[in-house]
């Protein structure tokens, strides 16, 4: 309902709703189409998406000058363009990727062997097969294959184009099997997997800084025809600032079902992506192809404390003093003495220990302070269960 009141239109400006989702508005920043004239590294457009030759960008930045622009090409891209970019033969020397993935199929036969991994935030469980941190679990079983294929340039510029200097790795493994079924489409982390009730708390301008702290990436580890379900992408749509809370709206996922797009890949082929681009892992329709991708998540140097706190420990001395002051502090001021103290956020977390039961993050040490205060436990098993959470989110 439209308002001339001016406290009104503040609170809608900063607090965005589900409800107040519209998917006209969607669809005009949607369907933009990508022109080619501006982004002249690039080799080519195909479905609105921006095709880059490798080796024409590591040629483009081999002086200070070509590589200043180059990142400010892709820079743009993953903002106000299509938001999405592959670099073909990213890898041009494949026994790189094909030593990687005799690693990976190692640890899902050990998992497969010990019932252990697997969980897919946007996928049920079943056909298909996750390495959880595949990063430092590539690592500790061969180093030199991992210093080989981290050492690529593609993935180099890409992540500093988006985050700048001194961004983390982190990687999880996808293996879609013959019959996996797609993924729900999805933007990613950090507000991609809360629910509409926790996005709806954070200010319009959160919602905005959420994809710039992170960015996404897949190295294809096989060839990735169409019928083996490479990723559904929907060029131009993490430009529209709603649209954590619009995902979880029935029209918005009828219109990327209906309007999204997918390219074949070629093993050695990387994409990476705006994480608040609509986007979904596809069907396997295939016969006899494993897709396999090693998933890149590249976080910002920023998105972390100056000090070092420890929490649980506060958290075991706060949790008996809270006790003693139920009744003389209002819930509220119980709340708000919680969130200065316990971590309230799920991640980072070990997901092969502490895979999200219920939803799409695991509980937080707040959730389980609020929890034992409801329940009125113990300060021992208050202070045992701090540990095991604890314990839980190690390597």
């Amino acid at each position: 309902m439209k308002t001339d009141n001016p406290q009104k239109m503040r609170a809608d400006r900063v607090w965005l709703t589900e409800d107040a989702c519209d998917l006209g508005d969607f669809r005009a920043l949607a369907e933009k189409t990508t022109a080619l004239a501006d982004y002249p590294t690039a080799d080519s457009v195909e479905k609105n998406v921006l095709i880059y030759d490798s080796r024409k960008v590591t040629e483009a930045i081999a002086d200070p000058e070509g590589r200043r622009a180059v990142l400010a090409e892709i820079c743009e891209a993953f903002g106000e363009g299509p938001g999405v970019v592959v670099f073909k033969r990213a890898y041009e020397d494949t026994s790189i990727i094909d030593r990687a993935s005799q690693i990976f199929d190692e640890i899902i036969d050990e998992q497969h062997r010990t019932s252990t991994g697997g969980g897919d935030h946007f996928a049920k469980p079943g056909a298909n097969d996750r390495i959880w941190n595949s990063l430092e679990k590539h690592c500790l079983a061969d180093p030199e294959n991992f210093a080989l294929y981290y050492a690529n340039p593609i993935v180099a510029i890409a992540s500093e184009a988006w985050l700048g200097p001194s961004y983390q790795m982190t990687a999880q493994v996808n293996r879609v099997n013959p019959g996996g079924a797609a993924q729900s489409a999805h933007r990613d982390y950090h507000l991609g997997f809360q629910s509409s009730k926790v996005i709806e708390q954070f200010p319009a301008h959160v919602h905005k800084l959420s994809p710039v702290l992170t960015l996404q990436g897949a190295v294809a580890h096989c060839d990735m025809p169409i019928e083996s379900g490479p990723t559904l992408f929907l060029p131009h749509s993490q430009t529209y600032v709603p649209g954590y809370l619009a995902l979880k709206r029935q029209e918005f996922r009828d219109y990327f079902d209906k309007h999204h797009v997918q390219l074949p890949l070629k093993k050695g082929d990387v994409v990476f992506f705006n994480p608040a681009l609509f986007h979904a892992a596809g069907t396997n329709r295939s016969a006899d192809i494993k897709r396999v991708a090693n998933l890149l998540q590249v976080s910002s140097a920023f998105g972390r404390a100056m000090e070092t706190v420890n929490r649980e420990r506060m958290s075991a001395k706060l949790f008996p003093a809270l006790k003693t002051l139920k009744g003389k502090l209002p819930e509220t001021g119980v709340a708000n003495a919680v969130a200065s103290c316990a971590e309230g956020y799920s991640f980072p977390t070990n997901l092969d220990r502490d895979p999200p039961v219920g939803g799409l993050a695991p509980k937080t040490q707040a959730q389980l302070m609020h929890e034992a205060l409801k329940e009125g436990w113990s300060d021992d098993a208050f202070t045992k269960a701090l540990a095991d959470q604890a314990e839980k989110k190690l390597t």
